[in-house]
């Protein structure tokens, strides 16, 4: 590249009015408007000016001017190359001791220490802009060191870097550098579940309105929602969300996907309509505008698929959630909500392993509340995810002392949906402790019930599998549906999901189901559909020909299975489906007279109860297998012998 000074010629006879134009106009989109998407275009134009010209120090100030006022604003792997590209050249052709190559190599260290989940290069960056006595380029360096340390551990950190920046804002004379001062305290503030947060963000929003800046006044917007979610104002929430993310997008802010994501994921999760989400989780977790520290859409992803009743899905992304989040990964400002999610998916999957190393990584943060991004979703204290990890593990003391500390936690925090989820969990923990009558935990969990009908949300399951009441609906317990969905069945039960293979077991359950109450004798229901309780008994078959023939498709599989392990010696896998192999043999024999020919139920009333009663106690267990809460509430509701009924507590 031939630059200004190889031509002998000044930049100012060089088109440097033009460089000079979009450069303005770049930095008062960015420093004074906080108009991203405007901003880059703007630096981008200057760049290519610039490099036309042969403007070195043009070059430096559009390439630092490209990289915004946040960390990582570029998630396309080709732009962010780009871009540093830029940077590095831009670098190479200006005065290495120069305050505006300092500003440079101060925003190259952040972008690479901020994808590596590290600090140590920007902080050192931060101490040199100390000693160089650069105004302008140590204020650029605390606000981007301080996106290197959003992590859980660093609060302190934080903090100190936070007024440092709002002190050198008085030097800078730049209102962005107090702005991004100001803006970080009071992400700090909430992030440290400082009872001040509030105070200090209305000192902000007065000061954006007598001049307003969109990125600054985004992120308060996106704080508005996570107040609202807090005080249960569900509609008004997810109404601020949405307009959000529409400025968010206006105003070319690559985060506001995922602050939108998580803010809806968390209205759901308190509504008791998390699955909802699942299809858009989804989608949203190959996204490429999500930072790659952002772990959240994964927790969302691993809970939705878990209440929807995939416990395949929810196993995989649990899996692939703890790789991520695990002792020695980086912490971002994503880890405490990746962590929650862990938590209450190992608790719906009964994964005690997962649960308890959950547990030793959040027990240091335990007095900390569980923010995503830069506070724009909240799920209460860290206490209710330990709390819900002991529960996991059966650690019931355990989980009672941070129980308690959590509805304290969530208290102060005037959350009161997560007040709601802590009450009930506590409720679980003492029941697990001091038995099913124990008054304190029916105590808890009459409480909840109490202030979920104040919010309109849903109470969850207890630990018993036992539905919770639903706000505002006459205290009743959520409707179990049973329908029919090609080969499958889908159970739900609140926002429990249990799906299981068709079976006859299942379509006598379901007659059961879709008729709560009432006393259907097991001969009617070995009839079939067809049948009704003015029906004769007699002449209908001891298992009908769709069940035969599932018997003898299952006997010829086994046939083959059990080959198959024999001549590779597993003898006692080749048993145990041998076991089987019998079982079903006798099953047919015991249905078949005569040469062949199906046994008919003649007046036999007690063939039709041992019949209908394994049938249905296989499914039983197929569901509890999917859905212990499901499971354990079909249990105790569904009667099975000569008379069998379903009676929804």
């Amino acid at each position: 590249m031939t630059t200004s000074r190889e031509l002998g010629v000044a930049p100012a006879t060089r088109g440097d009015h033009a460089i000079e134009l979009s450069l303005a106009a770049g930095e008062r989109a960015l420093l004074d408007e906080g108009d991203l998407r405007t901003s880059r275009i703007r630096f981008d134009a200057a760049y290519r000016e610039a490099e036309r010209w042969g403007d070195g120090e043009g070059m430096a100030r559009a390439a630092l001017g490209l990289g915004g006022l946040w960390v990582h604003e570029h998630r396309m792997a080709a732009v962010a190359g780009m871009v540093r590209a830029r940077q590095r050249t831009a670098l190479s052709l200006i005065d290495p001791q120069s305050s505006l190559a300092l500003r440079l190599r101060v925003r190259l260290a952040a972008e690479k220490d901020y994808a590596t989940g590290e600090h140590a290069s920007i902080m050192a960056l931060v101490a040199e802009a100390r000693r160089a006595g650069h105004p302008a380029a140590l204020a650029e360096a605390l606000s981007l060191a301080h996106h290197c340390v959003l992590g859980p551990a660093h609060g302190a950190l934080r903090l100190e870097l936070a007024r440092e920046l709002i002190d050198e804002a008085s030097r800078t004379g730049r209102r962005v550098d107090l702005l991004m001062g100001l803006l970080w305290h009071v992400v700090d503030l909430f992030s440290s579940a400082d009872p001040h947060a509030e105070r200090s963000m209305r000192e902000l929003r007065d000061l954006l309105a007598g001049r307003s800046h969109l990125a600054a006044g985004g992120v308060l917007d996106s704080l508005e929602v996570m107040l609202s979610i807090r005080l249960g104002r569900f509609e008004e929430a997810e109404a601020l969300a949405g307009v959000c993310a529409e400025r968010g997008e206006a105003t070319g802010d690559v985060s506001a996907t995922g602050w939108y994501a998580a803010q809806i994921g968390t209205i759901r999760w308190y509504q008791g309509r998390i699955a909802e989400c699942l299809p858009a989780l989804t989608d949203l977790v190959g996204s490429p505008v999500l930072s790659p520290l952002d772990n959240a859409c994964y927790a969302g992803l691993a809970i939705a698929a878990a209440h929807s009743g995939d416990r395949r899905l929810a196993a995989g992304t649990l899996a692939r959630l703890r790789g991520r989040v695990q002792d020695g990964a980086p912490r971002s400002n994503t880890w405490l909500f990746a962590m929650y999610g862990v938590v209450e998916v190992a608790h719906l999957l009964g994964d005690a392993e997962a649960a308890s190393q959950a547990y030793e990584l959040l027990r240091p943060f335990a007095g900390l509340p569980t923010l995503v991004g830069l506070g724009g979703a909240c799920l209460g204290s860290v206490h209710h995810s330990l709390g819900v990890a002991s529960l996991t593990t059966g650690d019931a003391d355990t989980a009672v002392g941070h129980l308690v500390k959590a509805v304290d936690g969530n208290l102060a925090l005037w959350h009161w949906p997560a007040v709601v989820l802590s009450r009930t969990r506590l409720g679980e923990a003492l029941t697990l402790r001091d038995g099913p009558r124990s008054e304190a935990a029916r105590a808890s969990l009459d409480l909840a019930a109490q202030e979920a009908a104040q919010l309109g949300m849903p109470v969850p399951a207890e630990a018993s599998g036992r539905p919770a009441k639903v706000g505002r609906s006459g205290d009743r317990a959520p409707v179990l549906v049973c329908e029919r969905q090609g080969r499958q069945w889908r159970v739900a039960l609140g926002s429990r999901t249990a799906l299981v293979g068709d079976s006859v077991g299942m379509r006598h359950l379901a007659t059961l189901i879709n008729n709560p109450g009432q006393e259907i004798p097991a001969i009617i229901l070995a009839m079939g559909p067809a049948a009704s309780s003015g029906d004769a008994a007699p002449a209908h078959p001891v298992l009908d020909d769709e069940a035969k023939r599932s018997y003898k498709r299952r006997l010829s599989e086994l046939d083959a299975e059990i080959e198959e392990l024999e001549s590779a010696d597993q003898f006692e896998r080749a048993a145990a489906l041998s076991a089987e192999r019998r079982w079903l043999i006798a099953e047919l024999a015991s249905a078949s007279g005569l040469g062949g020919r199906t046994r008919r139920f003649v007046d036999s009333e007690e063939r039709a109860r041992i019949a209908v009663g394994k049938a249905i106690r296989r499914v039983l267990k197929r569901i509890a297998d999917a859905d212990a809460g499901i499971g354990a509430e079909l249990r105790a509701t569904v009667q099975t012998g000569l008379l069998c009924s379903y009676h929804p507590k």
